[in-house]
């Protein structure tokens, strides 16, 4: 019989009690409590495993070996030893003010207060934090766990002031962990991003941080071995299902929900949301992403104009790994630690460490580019599907009217109020915005597309790649087409392309900026 799957945020003890598979970290466990006084800090994704560690740690820490029973911690040389454990969610509620945030942090120590049998002092948060962990150590030296340290910071991300409040705010709250270090055995924080230590983390000099430590790169997340072993009868019956082998159906869940790695060493990870939801529902989705889109990550990318042809294959130096502060968010560790581009290689030249970074699978590649393509023309991502494969077939087709009559549509939805001012807004009269939109249409098409195109004679705008024809496109803003297809003309661009054996297509274009459409086109 196979076990139950269960892709929820539970904690350990629901899933071990209730009978669902569980795949085992407690090794990375053990790892991490054994050595002693630790403070440690993990940035992973959302969804990704981060409470279920906090779960794990905190029945550790409360002694619950019992609960343990047949895992590799319980046949450790663990001693289990029971500390009084404060934890603390921030991901369970939406923080708009420090108001809100010192309200559920007065909330969240009352009731820990109360399960120990505990009376804090009436004061500010931070003195109360302080009365109970001195409080609770007069014992046994205490244990902190926080989940989602930064979900207060990101949800207003898009309220500068009020982000830097909050982050103060959490500042002081951070600063009294460190003072009372004699009163803490251990300390371990989970968030999605990770602000520079003169930001939220300023007084914990002593924080050990694992995000890109190798030997915990896989401590989150399935690795292909724990796949294969711990699923291996749900591998079985679904490919019976679906009538493959269950080497073929391997190949389709790396394909969609592989590719995730968190260190230069570290190992192929699967998504473990997505995974799980796969084994449960018995099909493939977009699963991971449906659970949140990255407003925030989006509308950086809009307002920085930022080039999203690179994403694709990215190098970047080990710095561009450094913490940030939500003053001058960098756009290149956000799309790491969010987990929409992941380490895909790594090598050491003169200069030092490079990273190669890419979209880690098809499922996180094709939902950020679709939900991209929604923000830029505010069409809901289910229309764009829609209006994408019409779009595929007529140029599949070569329905010239009917391609750029479907393109119209999704270029005249571009936002009317682009202009009015917002810290995210775009200024439409600049052909790399429209150039943008149509760069991100055909890699969702599943084309070969590349844009700025070298040539010996310049740049082509755009080169689409069909099985049986190529086409060239040149743009021009508020233009005429007569314009742009008697420049493609004049530098031979097409010559450089004669070679693939294909007949070629030159199109001009011109982009009404006032109109928000293609004004007109021409092709050769």
């Amino acid at each position: 019989m196979l076990k139950p799957v269960q892709a929820s945020s539970y904690t350990l003890r629901d899933i071990l009690e209730n009978g669902f598979l569980y795949v085992d970290k407690t090794r990375y466990v053990y790892d991490l409590v054994r050595p002693g006084k630790g403070v440690y800090f993990l940035a992973r994704p959302r969804r990704f495993g981060k409470s279920l560690m906090i779960s794990t740690l905190d029945e550790v820490f409360r002694g619950n070996r019992e609960l343990f029973a047949g895992l590799w911690i319980d046949e450790s040389d663990y001693e289990w030893q029971r500390h009084p454990v404060i934890r603390i969610d921030f991901s369970r509620h939406q923080i708009r003010t420090v108001a809100d945030l010192e309200v559920r942090i007065q909330r969240h120590l009352s009731q820990i207060a109360e399960q120990y049998g505990v009376v804090l002092v009436d004061a500010p948060f931070d003195i109360q934090l302080e009365d109970l962990i001195l409080k609770l150590a007069a014992t046994k030296q205490v244990v902190i766990l926080i989940d989602e340290y930064d979900k207060p910071i990101l949800d207003n991300i898009d309220r500068l002031d009020e982000a830097i409040r909050i982050r103060d705010t959490l500042k002081s709250f951070y600063s009294t962990l460190k003072a009372l270090d004699a009163s803490i055995r251990f300390v371990f924080i989970t968030g999605v991003s990770k602000f520079s230590k003169v930001g939220v983390f300023s007084a914990m000099n002593n924080l050990d941080d694992l995000t890109m430590d190798p030997r915990f790169a896989a401590a989150l997340g399935i690795t292909e071995e724990e796949l294969t072993r711990d699923f291996r009868a749900h591998l079985a019956h679904f490919a019976d299902q679906e009538g493959i082998t269950s080497a073929d159906l391997l190949e389709k869940i790396r394909h969609w929900y592989d590719g995730f790695r968190f260190a230069a060493a570290g190992p192929s990870l699967y998504n473990p949301f997505s995974t799980l939801q796969l084994f449960n529902k018995r099909y493939f989705s977009n699963f991971w992403f449906e659970t949140g889109t990255p407003t925030f990550l989006v509308q950086l990318l809009k307002e920085r104009q930022y080039d999203i042809q690179p994403l694709d294959h990215l190098e970047v130096p080990e710095l561009a790994f450094s913490a940030y502060e939500i003053e001058s968010l960098d756009l290149i560790p956000l799309l790491f630690q969010t987990g929409y581009l992941t380490i895909k290689d790594f090598r050491r030249d003169q200069f030092g460490e490079i990273y190669t970074l890419a979209y880690p699978n098809a499922e996180v590649r094709g939902s950020f580019l679709t939900h991209l393509l929604s923000a830029y023309n505010q069409i809901e991502v289910t229309l764009s599907e829609g209006y994408l494969r019409r779009l595929l077939y007529a140029l599949n087709q070569q329905e010239l009217p009917q391609f750029f009559a479907i393109l119209d549509v999704l270029f005249a939805n571009i936002d009317p109020s682009i202009n009015s001012g917002h810290r995210y807004d775009l200024q439409v009269n600049h052909e790399k915005y429209y150039q943008t939109i149509f760069y991100l249409i055909f890699l969702l098409l599943g084309v070969r597309v590349a844009a700025e195109v070298k040539t010996n004679q310049g740049r082509i705008d755009a080169v689409v790649e069909l099985d049986q024809r190529i086409f060239l496109f040149e743009f021009k803003l508020d233009g005429s087409a007569d314009e742009a297809l008697a420049q493609i003309v004049h530098t031979e661009y097409h010559r450089k392309y004669q070679l693939h054996g294909k007949p070629i297509t030159l199109i001009g274009a011109n982009f009404d900026s006032r109109q928000r459409k293609i004004g007109e086109w021409k092709s050769q």
